[in-house]
């Protein structure tokens, strides 16, 4: 350590504004606020998307579509993907928790799974849903299909 490298500790210098102690701060009077409007008083909280008076953009925009309650979000895995695992790891069984174990889907997601890609393999697959092409190749090779 050399005397140019030594600085005073942390908080020891530099005090924050003290802000509405009188004149003799410095910061008296209308403590930094301005004089007049909402601002300069107490318990004022803009809301959301003001824009000072002007009309707002979430009004100015128009409104359109339709935003369905209801709808199920599914996470799609491919036949190549479910290939490529089974070839990796040698697992003809694959459910909903094989896929968490290798990290292709998370817990809170419903699986589907899709008929893109060639199955070469005898799989008895467990998932939330599946296409029509993707129990068509599964089942051509003997293997199962089961919903949860």
């Amino acid at each position: 350590m050399k005397l140019h490298e030594l600085k005073p500790a942390a908080g020891a210098t530099k005090r924050e504004k003290r802000i509405g102690r009188g004149e003799g701060s410095g910061h008296g009077g209308t403590s930094t606020r301005g004089m007049n409007g909402a601002k300069s008083r107490a318990g004022y909280s803009r809301k959301i998307g003001f824009e000072g008076g002007q009309m707002p953009i979430q009004r100015r925009l128009p409104k359109y579509g339709f935003n369905n309650p209801n709808r199920v979000e599914y996470k799609a895995i491919n036949l190549s993907v479910l290939q490529a695992l089974s070839e990796k790891t040698g697992i003809n069984a694959i459910s909903v928790d094989t896929l968490i174990e290798h990290g292709l889907v998370t817990k809170k997601d419903l699986v589907k799974v899709l008929g893109n890609g060639e199955l070469t393999v005898k799989l008895d697959v467990t998932a939330h849903a599946f296409s029509k092409s993707a129990i068509a190749k599964i089942e051509a090779l003997q293997g199962t299909t089961s919903i949860l």
